[in-house]
């Protein structure tokens, strides 16, 4: 007897849909098994890889004094045996505006020559330093990237609990974009990172950070930035730092300084530690001006909410003179709607502020300069000559040095070194980093001038 075609095909339609149910229903039991499986550490870490960098840097120098008995001995802490080395090193870091600054530790980019930056995605760019905070072990860098960039939200450190779950993203040992988890272990620890580094108040982690960690985030359960992890007890396991990220709202403003770099005017000054509440108002500034006053809290910049005092720096990354500013502020019970038109700062003459505080003169490093000292680029400013009795001559400075660092910023022209001398009073004491060229070497010393 034979079966009808029609019988046949029928049974095959129902053979091949309960299959296609099987599939669905397993599909679904893995999704449901996915879904249980998402804990805050997997949310966390989706949400922050795309923000988080790993930092390659070099260093080709010999550090040594060839000066032993000199004034800048006196000034200059250096080593006192030669030593000539290139060293390539890793680091992390994570983005803080979308603009392309970077925060990480000053000991990952400090003295480095050449550094790049390196997203999850495998794109990379080199990165410029903004500014480094040695004390702090902090450091702003900028790059290029030509996209808006993913930055993460600042949290606060001042309400951590000990045994809240934490997680740590970087880059240890080179294996980028590693994630970790565990809790905080204690708070306010006290470490002596180095013979002159000693960092106080810091967090405490059984979250695993290794060597490439340094720099990168400590997260919340939330996804904030709650510290930067900075060190690791080489003698013990499962002991990490980070450096509270209250410490970095603190120095961040005067890190980015975002006015002096887009020569802006606005005239506030807004507290970074507490509530985003107004601590200054310059008299005869666009803030003055549109009616702003000590005291008032901040609410809103440009549309945006904030939520602590740092956003309002953040806020005026790229902006310009004559551009308008609305803010929103709380002043007693009552909200107002301001708006403040930035102004232009005018631009310093840099070399007329070295040879008045710095006894110096200083040129750019042209390309000419740089070849013939043997430098892969124009970096830094050049000193042409140093005036006999001056600060830079009683701090060992020399013509043909090329400056580097002035305070916490590096200088790459003469407009950002008059932006750094204009605001330095007469007496006062700066930290500067140079470097000098000679038959035996490479030398990037650190010291401190006097301006007059």
């Amino acid at each position: 007897m034979h079966t009808p075609l029609m019988s046949v095909v029928v049974t095959c339609c129902l053979t091949l849909g309960s299959a296609a149910t099987v599939v669905a229903q397993e599909r679904d039991v893995r999704d449901d098994s996915r879904a249980a499986r998402r804990s805050p550490v997997v949310e966390v870490f989706e949400s922050a890889r795309d923000s988080v960098v790993n930092i390659s840097s070099t260093e080709v120098v010999t550090v040594r004094s060839p000066f032993g008995g000199s004034l800048f001995e006196e000034f200059f802490n250096m080593p006192t045996r030669p030593r000539q080395y290139t060293r390539t090193s890793v680091g992390s870091g994570f983005v803080i505006h979308a603009d392309g600054y970077i925060v990480t530790n000053a000991h990952v980019v400090a003295g480095t020559t050449e550094r790049k930056v390196a997203f999850a995605d495998g794109r990379e760019y080199p990165a410029e330093i903004i500014a480094i905070d040695t004390e702090r072990d902090l450091a702003v860098l900028k790059i290029e990237a030509g996209r808006p960039l993913p930055p993460l939200p600042i949290g606060r450190s001042d309400d951590l609990m000990i045994g809240e779950t934490v997680i740590a993203i970087g880059n240890p040992l080179g294996f980028q974009s590693t994630v970790t988890a565990g809790v905080i272990s204690a708070l306010g620890r006290d470490l002596d990172v180095s013979r002159d580094l000693r960092l106080d108040d810091l967090i405490q982690t059984d979250a695993s950070i290794n060597p490439g960690n340094s720099g990168g985030p400590l997260l919340n359960v939330l996804g904030e930035l709650i510290g930067i992890n900075t060190a690791i007890r080489g003698d013990a396991q499962n002991i990490g730092f980070a450096i509270p990220v209250d410490r970095l709202r603190e120095v961040l403003p005067d890190l980015l300084d975002v006015e002096r770099r887009y020569r802006i005017v606005s005239g506030l000054m807004v507290d970074t530690k507490d509530l985003p509440r107004i601590i200054a108002v310059e008299p005869d500034t666009p803030a003055a001006l549109a009616g702003v006053e000590v005291g008032d809290v901040l609410e809103m910049v440009a549309g945006r909410p904030v939520q602590g005092g740092i956003d309002y720096y953040i806020a005026l990354i790229g902006r310009h003179g004559g551009e308008r500013l609305p803010l929103r502020i709380r002043r007693g019970d009552r909200v107002r709607e301001l708006v403040i038109q930035l102004r232009d700062r005018p631009a310093p003459d840099g070399a007329r502020l070295a040879r008045e505080k710095l006894g110096a003169s200083i040129a750019p490093l042209d390309q000419n300069s740089a070849r013939e000292l043997g430098l892969p680029d124009e970096q830094g400013l050049f000193i042409a000559a140093v005036e006999r009795g001056g600060p830079s001559e009683a701090s060992g400075l020399e013509p043909r040095d090329i400056l580097i660092r002035v305070g916490r910023h590096d200088v790459t022209t003469l407009e950002s070194l008059g932006q750094l001398l204009e605001k330095l009073e007469s007496g006062e004491v700066t930290p500067i980093t140079i470097l000098r060229v000679e038959r035996r070497g490479k030398y990037i010393l650190s010291g401190r001038v006097r301006v007059r």
